[in-house]
């Protein structure tokens, strides 16, 4: 083994096939891999074999966050890593990433736009009790040596919310594979053809899952508010098809190939109510297209209004949301965004996120 060579153990409860944090997480492997280093992973079950070719899986109970906690807690001295990153909240580690974001403002968020019988329900949850205990342990006493941020909103969360100072809070934002996101003239007139998009069809997308965080009643009320008859709603992820309906709605369920819908979209829509970094955002700028989201979505902090997006300041505002969409409904308005937009997403490509995390990485180890 050489020298400068470091098994890295990364954490990680669950699996969902189209959720943001697995593919951070397997994108973060490969290049810290391919720099050298040996790779675990702790996980569950549900975690596939194939979807992990970059080392030894430790399989651990625990069906609730503080059951896999605890699981973990009881292997950590003996798992045999030179440092220990967790993208889950458990008791103790060396670097915790906060992708999920702070739980606790969250809940405070959601309150805001939750129904009176849903608050009660929030307040007698114990899986909410058990989350923010564990994050109390990891911002409020310490257990994460250090903490990686993907936004100066978390950031700022974490130090308001727990104590935790600062300079014990890295920023890295997320980054994606951004050359997998361009697309030419003849891509993009095969991809809408393939969605079933006419040639005068303007196509707002949504990507993600939960649909209630990420807002995807307040996106319907936005385009339906427009009341342009091109404008249709193309949603991709995961959620209770139940509770939303519109003339204007296509709901697609999980696309394998999310480059290829990007293509075919006109707009990027994401009305959150809160999200740390939303990485299908990034995705979106890297294919050219102007991004409308929140203020609660750490995202917005690299976006300049009317140059690559725009951001309402609340999600509920469906008057800055429509605005928003009639202004980039402009053909020539969104071909002008399309250069300056990729210009910005070449600044968070992944190779970028991998360099300055494995850095923080290869700082915890040494110590």
């Amino acid at each position: 083994m050489e020298a400068d060579q470091l098994t890295i153990g990364f954490v990680r409860r669950g699996y969902a096939r189209a959720g943001g944090a697995e593919a951070y997480l397997q994108r973060l492997a490969k290049g810290v891999r391919s720099a050298g280093h040996v790779l675990r992973l702790a996980t569950t079950d549900e975690w596939p074999e194939n979807d992990w070719p970059f080392g030894q899986i430790t399989r651990l109970a625990g069906q609730t966050p503080t059951q896999f906690a605890d699981a973990f807690e009881a292997i950590r001295p003996a798992w045999g890593c030179d440092v220990v990153l967790s993208l889950e909240r458990i008791w103790q580690c060396d670097i915790y990433r906060a992708g999920d974001g702070v739980h606790r403002a969250w809940l405070v968020r959601r309150r805001e736009h939750d129904s009176v019988l849903r608050k009660l329900r929030g307040i007698f949850n114990r899986k909410h009790r058990g989350i923010l205990r564990l994050e109390e342990s990891l911002f409020g006493h310490g257990g994460a040596r250090r903490v990686i941020a993907n936004s100066e909103m978390v950031q700022r969360e974490i130090v308001r919310l727990y104590g935790c100072p600062a300079d014990q809070i890295d920023v890295v934002r997320n980054g994606v594979p951004v050359d997998q996101f361009r697309f030419t003239a003849d891509s993009r007139r095969r991809s809408r053809a393939a969605f079933g998009l006419t040639d005068d069809a303007l196509a707002v997308l949504f990507v993600g899952s939960g649909w209630g965080r990420k807002g995807l009643k307040f996106a319907i009320k936005a385009v339906e508010a427009c009341r342009d008859p091109r404008m249709q709603l193309l949603v991709a992820g995961r959620g209770n098809r139940a509770e939303y309906s519109s003339p204007s709605l296509r709901l697609l369920g999980v696309v394998e190939d999310l480059p290829a819908l990007y293509a075919a979209a006109d707009i990027f829509l994401l009305p959150t109510i809160y999200d740390p970094f939303s990485n299908a955002s990034l995705e979106a700028l890297a294919a050219g297209l102007p991004v409308v989201t929140t203020s609660a979505n750490g995202f917005a902090e690299i976006v300049e209004e009317g140059i690559q997006g725009s951001i309402a300041g609340n999600p509920a505002d469906i008057d800055a949301l429509t605005g928003a969409l009639k202004f980039w409904s402009d053909p020539a308005r969104r071909e002008a965004a399309r250069p300056r937009c990729h210009a910005l997403a070449a600044q968070f490509d992944i190779s970028r996120n991998v360099q300055e995390t494995l850095g923080i990485l290869l700082q915890c180890a040494r110590r």
